[in-house]
C-alpha cells in the first residue's frame, strides 16, 4: 500500500480581510492533487467549497461567505491528506453604513452609502394628511356605509387628497352626529390653520430676508467658482467622450467605412464574388439608413458598384469568350441588379460577332488567296475554316439561349423567386427574335457554302454577294466528296444541339445538292476512258485485251469513291429519290459504257500514226505480237480480231459484273446500262466483221 500524503497546510491568504463574498487566493502546501481530491474548505467557520477553484497543489481561489466569527482559520480538507491546518487567519468585515465623509479601510459601493445623513425619509402625502382637519369631535362609529355613500355621490370620494373630493361625503362620514354650531366651530378652526401656515412661511421669509439673499449670492459664487475650476476638465472630458464615441463608431462600423477601399482591391484582384457579398451585406444594413455619414459612405459604395457593372458588362460583351465566363458575368450582373437585360445583350452581341466572323472569313480568303496552301484547294480550305468556326461558337450561343429561357442563367440552385420568374417571362417574349437571329446565321452559312461549292445553284441576287471563287478553278471530284463529309459533320453537330429541324432544312437541302453534284462530277470524270486505250490494253493468253478488266476496275474505284456520298445518313434523303436524278445518273452511266465502246472502236478502226490505234500497236510487247502473226507489227485483221474477241468478253462477263457493282452500290437502272452495253457490242461487232471480211477477201 502507498503511503498517505501529508495533511494540507495553509500558509497565506490574499487579501487578509474583507466583506462577505470577497474573492481570495489561498496558498499553502499539499492542497490536493486535483479538484476531485479537494473535499472541504472553510473560512471563519463558513463552508466555501462550492465557490472553490483548485488551481494547483499550492493554490486555491474561492469567495468568502457570511461567517459567524469576525476572524478565523482557513481549513482545507483533501481525500489524500485529510483535514489540514492553517498558520494564517482571515478577518470578515461586517457591512456598516457610514457617512460619505467618514474614512474606511475598505472600498464601499456607492449604492450602499447613505447620501442623506441625519435626514428623515421622504414622507408620503398620506402621512402628511391631518387626522382631524376641523378640530372637532369625530364620530367613533360610521353611521352610513361606504357603499351607500358611493350610491349617493357617484364618482366622488370622501378623501380630501383626491381630485374627486366631496365635502358633503366627508361630513356625513365623519361628523354625521355633529350639530350645526359645532360644524361652524370646525370651519373657524380650519380657517385659522390655513392662515397660520401662510403667516408662518411669510414671517420666516420676512425675518430672514437678508439671509436668503446671502445664501443666493453664496450659491451663485460657488457655481461660478466651480465652473472656473472644472471648466477645462469638463471640456477635456467632453472632447474625450466625443473622440471615444467616434472611435467606437469607427470600430463598430469599420466594415462600412473600409468597404469602398475593399471593393477597389477585390475588383483589381478579380474577386467579384467577394465584392457582391460585401455589397449585399452593406445594402441590407445601411441601404435605408438616415444617418448622414452612413449615407455619404454608402453613396461611395454605390458609385463603385456602378463602375463594377460597366466593367462586368464590358467583359461579358468581349469576343470570343467561353460559355462559362458568360454565365458567370451574367450572374454577377444579376446579383448587383444591373439595369437592362445583360443576358440578352450578350446573346445579341454574340450573334452579331459570329455573323461578322462568317462574312469576314470569306473576305480574308480573298485578300490572302496568294498565301493559301497550294496543295489544298482554297474553296476547300474556306469551307473547312467556316464550318469549324460555326461548330466552335454557334453551340455556345444556343446553350446560352437555353440557359436564358429556363432561368438557370440566373440561379445555380434553381430556387424559384420573383426575380427568376420575371426573367423567364422576359426571355419567353424574345423567342421570335432569337429564332430570327439563328435563322439568319444558318442562312448565311448555307449561302457562303453554296457560293464556294455550288455556285451554279444560287440565285442571281445571291451570286453578286457570295460568289467570287471562279479564279480558283473548279473543284475536283475527290474535293467535292471531302466537302460532303465536312458539311455533313456540321449538320450533325447542329442537329445534336436540339435545334428545331425546320431551321436546318436549308442546310439539309444544301447537303443533298452537294451529294448530287459529287455524283455528277465523278460520273463525268469517269466517262473519260480514252486514256485506258493508251496504256491499259495488253493482251492475255486467251487473245483478249486487258482493257475490260481495267475498265471494270475503273468503275469499281469510281463507285467506291461515291459510296459514302450515296449512302444516306439519318434524316437525309436519297440522291436517287427523284426520277430526274435517276434518269440523269442512268444516262451518265450509259455514256461511260458507250465511251468505252467508242474507245474499242477507235483502236480497231484507226491504225494511222498518232491515233489511239497507233498507240495500241506501238506499245504492244514483242511476245504478244509474235504470238499473233510472228511479225514485229500486227496486221489490221489481227487487230480487229483482238478487239472483236475483247468486245465479246466484255458483253458476256464484264458488263454483267459492272451491272452487279451498280446494283450493290444502289445505283438506279443497272439493267439499262447492261442492255445499252450489249447493244453497243452488237453494233460494234457487226462493224468489225464488216471491216474484217473485205480485208480478208483482198
Amino acid at each position: 500500500m502507498s503511503r498517505a500524503r501529508p495533511a494540507p497546510q495553509v500558509t497565506g491568504i490574499s487579501p487578509k480581510e474583507g466583506v462577505p463574498w470577497t474573492k481570495v487566493t489561498i496558498r499553502g502546501e499539499n492542497l490536493g492533487t486535483s479538484s476531485q481530491d479537494l473535499i472541504g474548505l472553510t473560512i471563519c467557520g463558513h463552508n466555501c467549497l462550492l465557490t472553490a477553484e483548485w488551481m494547483s497543489h499550492s493554490k486555491i481561489i474561492c469567495r468568502t461567505g457570511p461567517a459567524k466569527d469576525d476572524r478565523g482559520d482557513i481549513i482545507v480538507t483533501t481525500r489524500s491528506g485529510g483535514q489540514g491546518t492553517s498558520t494564517v487567519t482571515f478577518r470578515v468585515i461586517k457591512f456598516i453604513k457610514i457617512d460619505i465623509l467618514e474614512p474606511s479601510a475598505v472600498w464601499l459601493e456607492e449604492f450602499t452609502t447613505n447620501l442623506r445623513p441625519g435626514r428623515n425619509k421622504i414622507a408620503s402625502p398620506l402621512s402628511l394628511r391631518p387626522t382631524n382637519p376641523l378640530g372637532i369631535f369625530m364620530d367613533s362609529e360610521k353611521q352610513i356605509s361606504q357603499e351607500e355613500l358611493a350610491e349617493m355621490f357617484p364618482g366622488m370620494s370622501g378623501d380630501f387628497t383626491s381630485e374627486t373630493f366631496s365635502p358633503i361625503w366627508y361630513l356625513i362620514e365623519n361628523h354625521y352626529s355633529s350639530s350645526f354650531s359645532t360644524l361652524k366651530v370646525g370651519a373657524s378652526n380650519l380657517r385659522k390653520q390655513a392662515s397660520r401656515k401662510d403667516e408662518g412661511g411669510l414671517s420666516c421669509v420676512k425675518g430672514g430676508l437678508g439671509t436668503f439673499f446671502e445664501a443666493q449670492d453664496a450659491l451663485s459664487e460657488a457655481n461660478t467658482c466651480a465652473d472656473a475650476l472644472f471648466q477645462d476638465v469638463l471640456h477635456r472630458k467632453d472632447k474625450a467622450d466625443a473622440t471615444r464615441n467616434a472611435l467606437g463608431v469607427l470600430q463598430r462600423f469599420k466594415f462600412l467605412f473600409n468597404l469602398p477601399l475593399t471593393i477597389d482591391r477585390n475588383i483589381q484582384k478579380g474577386d467579384y464574388d467577394v465584392v457582391i457579398n460585401d455589397y449585399e451585406k452593406a445594402k441590407s444594413l445601411f441601404g435605408n439608413t438616415e444617418v448622414r455619414i452612413f449615407q455619404k459612405v454608402y453613396a461611395e459604395v454605390e458609385i463603385r458598384i456602378q463602375s463594377l457593372q460597366c466593367l462586368l458588362l464590358e467583359k461579358l460583351l468581349e469576343t470570343p469568350s467561353t460559355l462559362h465566363d458568360q454565365k458567370r458575368y451574367i450572374r454577377y450582373l444579376s446579383d448587383i441588379r444591373a439595369p437592362g437585360d445583360p443576358a440578352w445583350q450578350c446573346i445579341v452581341g454574340q450573334h452579331h460577332w459570329l455573323l461578322q466572323l462568317m462574312l469576314g472569313c470569306r473576305e480574308r480568303f480573298f485578300l490572302q488567296g496568294a498565301a493559301t496552301n497550294e496543295s489544298v484547294q482554297p474553296r476547300v480550305q474556306f469551307a473547312e475554316t467556316l464550318t469549324n468556326a460555326v461548330l466552335s461558337h454557334l453551340p455556345s450561343l444556343w446553350k446560352l439561349w437555353i440557359c436564358y429561357v429556363n432561368g438557370s442563367l440566373f440561379s445555380e440552385t434553381g430556387e424559384k423567386s420573383d426575380q427568376l420568374e420575371k426573367a423567364k417571362r422576359i426571355a419567353r417574349q424574345k423567342q421570335n427574335d432569337f429564332r430570327r437571329m439563328l435563322t439568319e446565321l444558318l442562312s448565311v452559312l448555307v449561302k457562303l457554302l453554296r457560293g464556294a461549292l455550288l455556285s451554279r445553284s444560287m440565285s442571281e441576287t445571291d451570286k453578286t454577294k457570295y460568289v467570287g471563287w471562279e479564279s480558283y478553278g473548279e473543284l475536283k471530284s475527290h474535293d467535292i466528296a471531302r466537302q460532303v463529309s465536312t458539311v455533313r459533320e456540321t449538320g450533325e453537330g447542329l442537329a445534336g444541339l436540339d435545334i428545331p429541324a425546320d431551321m436546318l432544312v436549308g442546310l439539309q437541302d444544301m447537303i443533298l445538292d452537294l451529294r448530287i453534284h459529287a455524283v455528277t462530277v465523278t460520273l463525268q470524270n469517269a466517262a473519260n476512258v480514252k486514256q485506258l486505250a493508251v496504256t491499259e490494253w495488253l493482251e492475255n493468253n486467251q487473245g483478249i485485251a486487258s482493257l475490260p478488266l481495267h475498265f471494270e476496275q475503273h468503275i469499281r474505284f469510281m463507285l467506291q469513291s461515291l459510296q459514302d456520298v450515296v449512302k444516306c445518313k439519318p434524316g437525309e434523303a436519297s440522291v436517287f429519290l427523284q426520277e430526274s436524278n435517276q434518269k440523269m445518273v442512268s444516262d451518265m452511266c450509259v455514256n461511260i459504257v458507250q465511251a468505252f465502246m467508242g474507245c474499242l472502236e477507235d483502236l480497231a478502226t484507226h491504225p494511222d500514226p498518232g491515233t489511239n490505234g497507233t498507240h495500241f500497236t506501238q506499245e504492244l510487247p514483242s511476245q504478244h505480237t509474235g504470238g499473233l502473226n510472228g511479225m514485229t507489227a500486227s496486221s489490221p485483221e489481227e487487230r480487229l480480231l483482238l478487239v472483236l474477241n475483247t468486245c465479246r468478253s466484255l458483253a458476256e462477263h464484264d458488263l454483267q459484273a459492272i451491272a452487279q457493282l451498280l446494283t450493290t452500290h444502289e445505283f438506279p437502272n443497272p439493267n439499262i446500262v447492261l442492255e445499252v452495253g450489249r447493244c453497243s457490242h452488237s453494233q460494234n461487232s457487226n462493224i468489225f466483221i464488216s471491216c474484217t471480211l473485205p480485208a480478208s477477201s483482198t
